[in-house]
């Protein structure tokens, strides 16, 4: 049994605990803040509220199945899983009533088709190929280390990623389908919420438009704490421990291997260690500079995916016009996306994200209250004073209550805001980005960070900042990964003693 060090409770090093813990070592997880999930943690400020302060959108469903059936569970033993239905609206400028997208295809193909004719079929064709990429790229690229292009060397895998299009733009195929800015921006916004322009996003990323629209939206009830829960038990129930308010200091390095972590001034042997934590803090906060894979002017040159502007309310009334996913549209898609990408500020007409679970689930708020939550995709690295924060808050409120048609700002009896320096301040963020990098086609796979360190043999890193990329989904894939690189290190020592 070997002693394990992993370095970060989000979903990455929550997924690495449980299958090292699993394969018999002794895991401890060390954890900066009072609580487990990372960007997935929940806000009770104890009135009745509870907040989930970072994803909300279930996803995927396959590969939350795929982590739990490695160990024997179900999802549906840790929580109930509801389908959403309409998966989301939808207003666009001039609109005064939403786009419902339907969680049913067939309802979803008469939908397009009712706003561009032929559309329906396009969608179909659009779909058939996206499924592929999402089967080939969600199911076998996701899962491999990204060490090395011999990993694609197979005749079948180098034709799956040609097939893919990897090599084309995701903007370009969309338009090859349809034309009507409405269906247009349906199928583009999670390349910009997740990471990424659509003119520079690989046509790979359509299988985002099959997760969404084909697999459907999915509500975890009591929100995403629970999900957070259910990977923590399964890593707690293998024998795993966990230390919160424990801030890594430093890694200690001797003869080229980490031999243990320095943890609120404690020094803690270890025979692994899986830095689950941002990437670049790891780096340039815990290693020395002899020991790093990547220099400061290799992260500058990043394109990083978007930060965001949260306001997390409560509303002492109910707002009857609201999904439980609602995407505020009336700005340009392509202004808001160069102004994250390109100019780096403030957006002039920003778009955003609504989301009211409290109309789903009503155990998040007080009777007779709505739990909100707006989300605004914004450059990393901006400045975000209160007053900056202020502005925004009050233009989202002004486009809510304009659509719903009723003053909601005098029934907020809850509000709190996060932003760049709460991104940076929690979780060591560089440059306080809420989803690591952007899924241009030169940060994709092979092309991303490594996940094992070059100069030390059994440190290994996990999380949104290297394969397979943003997400819940791919950061349980990714502690998945990191854990089978550093139990392959640990056989191959344990082998090398024995003879």
């Amino acid at each position: 049994m070997s002693r394990i060090s992993i370095i970060g409770a989000g979903f990455s090093g929550l997924s690495a605990a449980a299958y090292l813990s699993a394969a018999g070592h002794e895991v401890t997880v060390y954890e900066k803040n009072g609580a487990p999930g990372g960007r997935a943690r929940q806000l009770n400020p104890g009135n009745g509220y509870v907040f989930d302060m970072g994803p909300s959108w279930y996803w995927m469903p396959d590969i939350f199945e795929q982590f739990f059936g490695d160990f024997g569970y179900r999802p549906s033993d840790f929580y109930r899983l509801k389908l959403l239905d309409p998966s989301f609206g939808m207003v666009f400028s001039g609109e005064e009533t939403l786009m419902n997208i339907p969680s049913g295809f067939d309802e979803l193909c008469s939908l397009f088709e009712s706003v561009e004719t032929g559309s329906s079929e396009k969608l179909r064709a659009f779909m058939r190929e996206a499924e592929y990429k999402y089967e080939k790229g969600m199911h076998e690229m996701a899962y491999k280390p990204g060490l090395s292009v011999t990993e694609f060397a197979d005749a079948g895998l180098i034709k799956k990623a040609l097939r893919m299009d990897m090599f084309s733009s995701f903007s370009r195929h969309v338009r090859a389908h349809f034309s009507h800015p409405r269906l247009i921006a349906l199928m583009e916004f999670p390349v910009l919420f997740l990471g990424g322009m659509p003119q520079d996003t690989p046509a790979l990323y359509s299988l985002m438009s099959y997760a969404g629209l084909k697999l459907g939206t999915w509500y975890p009830e009591g929100g995403f704490g629970n999900v957070v829960k259910a990977v923590m038990e399964v890593a707690a129930a293998n024998g795993a421990t966990f230390r919160f308010n424990a801030c890594v200091e430093h890694i200690v390095v001797e003869n080229s291997s980490a031999r243990g972590i320095i943890c609120n001034g404690e020094n803690i042997p270890s025979d692994g260690v899986i830095a689950a934590a941002d990437y670049h803090h790891v780096e340039h906060q815990l290693l020395p500079a002899s020991h790093r894979n990547y220099s400061e002017k290799y992260w500058q040159n990043k394109t990083l995916a978007p930060s965001c502007l949260i306001f997390y309310l409560g509303i002492s009334k109910r707002i009857a016009s609201l999904q439980h996913h609602t995407l505020f549209f009336e700005g340009d898609l392509l202004q808001h996306s160069r102004q994250i990408y390109r100019e780096a500020q403030w957006p002039t007409h920003p778009l955003f994200y609504a989301c009211c679970p409290s109309r789903t689930d009503d155990t998040l708020a007080p009777e007779g209250h709505e739990n909100l939550f707006l989300l605004m995709p914004i450059a990393p690295g901006l400045e975000d004073g209160e007053a900056v924060r202020e502005k925004y808050f009050q233009l989202m409120m002004g486009r809510l209550e304009n659509y719903t048609g009723t003053p909601l700002t005098p029934h907020i009896d809850f509000k709190q805001s996060y932003c760049v320096s709460d991104f940076m301040d929690d979780y060591h963020s560089y440059k306080g980005n809420a989803y690591g990098l952007a899924n241009t086609l030169r940060q994709t796979a092979i092309m991303k960070p490594k996940v094992s360190n070059k100069k030390i043999d059994n440190l290994f890193y996990a999380g949104q900042l290297t394969v397979p990329g943003p997400g819940v989904p791919p950061a349980l894939i990714s502690g998945k990964i990191a854990s089978q690189q550093l139990l392959k290190y640990l056989n191959n020592r344990t082998h090398e003693a024995a003879i």
